[in-house]
């Protein structure tokens, strides 16, 4: 019987691969583990994986505020739709820079830089969103995520590798600009949407800093930012009472409630994308 031989680069690779993956594991099934531990257990601190007494208080302090479940509808609203219009709007304008024949392409790219490097700074953007009407209006939420530079690059240079044999065949058979762009370069560029869908939907899923600088509405709160109230009125509760285990201990499982709270949406959606990042619609497409 013929022994098959190990690759060396192989078995190490794999090696490293497994230890990666458990550092990276094990403080994310600590963080769930702590969050179902009771009180007294948190405060003997002396589990890793499984607690010997579980249960579901800390949730129940999270979720008791009856307006959690609105906040977590806007939270869903702002991101689907935030994700939406930054990617499409961002594509629009990579599709046009794509073109080497556009007038005056170079300006538009120094301009596009320059945003990567320079800010206006915290007050005067608020003054802006002041200015604008923004303040405590959903689309203070969607408008300044509009555009990013960063991804319209990544964009641009994805838009280059499509062929323009299959633009021009289009064009031929009486397909204007807007039909490319829709038909032709938005499905043939899925792995690059994909990627720049989930990065910004990441961002907009844990943003509470904008909702803290120009939101005063609990009606437009977030769910971010009413889990980071619930946090903070705990910790004040512990603060206030001097040497009270169980405060203390209560408001540390919250804040592991909280970070299982705000993850999982992000655990379950990125499964859904991972399958455009390996490979693309295109291959195949045209033979040249």
């Amino acid at each position: 019987m013929k022994i098959k031989r190990i690759n060396p680069f192989i078995a190490i690779d794999s090696t490293l691969v497994c230890l990666i993956s458990v550092v990276i594991l094990a403080p994310v099934l600590n963080i769930f583990a702590s969050s179902f531990a009771s009180n007294r257990v948190l405060a003997e601190g002396n589990f890793i994986f499984f607690p010997k007494e579980l249960t579901l208080d800390n949730y129940i302090a999270v979720f008791k505020d009856a307006t959690i479940w609105h906040a977590y509808l806007i939270s869903v609203l702002k991101t689907v739709i935030g994700v939406v219009t930054h990617v499409f709007f961002c594509s629009m304008v990579a599709f046009g820079l794509s073109k080497r024949d556009l007038k005056f392409r170079n300006l538009y790219t120094v301009m596009g830089v320059i945003t990567l490097f320079f800010s206006g700074g915290m007050i005067p953007t608020y003054l802006l969103m002041k200015k604008l009407g923004l303040l405590n209006n959903f689309m203070v939420y969607i408008l300044p995520q509009l555009f990013s530079y960063y991804d319209v690059v990544i964009l641009m240079n994805f838009f280059r590798q499509v062929p323009s044999s299959l633009e021009e065949s289009a064009s031929m058979d009486g397909a204007g600009v807007w039909r490319i762009f829709l038909q032709i370069i938005l499905p043939l560029s899925k792995p690059a949407l994909a990627t720049i869908a989930l990065f910004n939907g990441v961002y907009q899923w844990n943003d509470f800093m904008t909702a803290k600088l120009y939101m005063t509405k609990e009606s437009l709160y977030p769910v971010q930012m009413k889990l980071y109230e619930i946090i903070v009125q705990q910790q004040a509760a512990s603060m206030n009472t001097i040497g009270n285990v169980a405060l203390q201990t209560t408001s540390k499982g919250i804040q592991l409630a909280t970070i299982v709270v705000t993850t999982v949406p992000i655990l379950i959606i990125y499964p859904m994308l991972q399958k455009h990042f390996v490979s693309g619609m295109m291959l195949g497409a045209v033979k040249e």
